[in-house]
């Protein structure tokens, strides 16, 4: 009950900062003693949206619009995110998340899904379909990885130092406050900056964000390495499965080479390069993929006419 308050109070506020970009209802469901936040939108075949760091649920709005139509879209915060709870007594780590996800995918009862991943959500959602990868109909990342990779940005890099990175990003909000300038390469209105950072107004509210960049494994001891060696290892279960690789040219941090290796991983993979388009490629390659997307859903997860 305290908890449900606490949300209800937190999305209460949150919502004075979104305008009309984030018209959805909220849901929630208690997954391992937390409360996360998701937004479940339409009806039809299910998609669902597993954003990265530092953005939330609202990364997907645009595609949320447009797919509501035609298919039930399913959209999470990951727990210290967006309207999910903030806690100080959760592990925040990448096989945490998975077990978040798939704890959500059960109590829905989702016998069958097709996945959208963008940057961090690449691994999760993949850590996700690898636990049965009969219920996935098809695949659709943006800009992600899930496999390990040595090629980390030096400012990204810097934002793992212990006590650099916790200073500048929860301190100073430099991850989230960011990434509104530098992930896009068409630019945000103002109002749509406001929405994105609106989770993340406390030092206490921006752990999570400072939490994923500790997170990347980038050493061989890191814990989350062998997660994340493991979920590379099973990526060929699903060589047969529908893949579109939507891919913004102008990311500085999932670059052509992360495209490259999902290229590699899967030769059979429909690739669409956006040259204009940055690593918030949702946002800023919209009109640009969208014909080629819905011609990829219709082929392989056709919904109701």
């Amino acid at each position: 009950m305290v908890n449900n308050m606490m949300n209800m109070q937190t999305e209460e506020t949150l919502r004075k900062e979104l305008g009309n970009h984030y018209p959805y209802k909220s849901h929630f469901k208690a997954v391992n003693g937390h409360q996360l936040h998701y937004v479940d939108e339409g009806s039809g075949p299910v998609i669902i949206m597993v954003h990265g760091n530092p953005s939330w649920s609202i990364y997907w709005s645009k595609l949320i619009d447009e797919l509501k139509s035609k298919y039930r879209v399913i959209a999470i915060d990951h727990i210290g995110c967006g309207f999910s709870e903030k806690p100080t007594d959760y592990s925040y780590t990448l096989e945490q998340r998975i077990e978040d996800l798939s704890s959500l995918v059960e109590q829905l009862e989702l016998s069958e899904y097709s996945l959208f991943v963008h940057d961090w959500g690449g691994a999760i959602g993949m850590g996700l379909a690898q636990k049965d990868p009969s219920k996935v109909k098809s695949l659709v990342v943006f800009n992600s990885a899930a496999f390990f990779s040595a090629n980390i940005p030096k400012r990204i890099a810097m934002c793992r130092w212990p006590v650099f990175g916790k200073l500048a990003i929860q301190g100073f909000n430099a991850f989230a406050g960011a990434a509104v300038h530098m992930a896009t390469n068409k630019g945000f209105s103002r109002s749509l900056r406001k929405a994105y950072v609106a989770p993340y107004n406390s030092f206490n509210n921006r752990r999570a964000t400072f939490e994923f960049v500790k997170d990347i494994p980038m050493e061989e001891e890191h814990p989350t390495r062998p997660v994340i060696d493991k979920i590379e290892a099973e990526l060929p279960k699903f060589s047969k499965h529908p893949l579109l690789l939507i891919w913004g040219d102008k990311d500085w941090c999932f670059d052509a080479s992360f495209l490259k290796t999902w290229k590699t991983k899967f030769p059979n993979a429909q690739v669409l390069n956006l040259k204009d388009s940055g690593h918030y490629v949702v946002e800023d390659g919209f009109d640009d993929y969208l014909p080629t997307l819905n011609k990829f859903l219709d082929e392989n997860i056709p919904h109701a006419k």
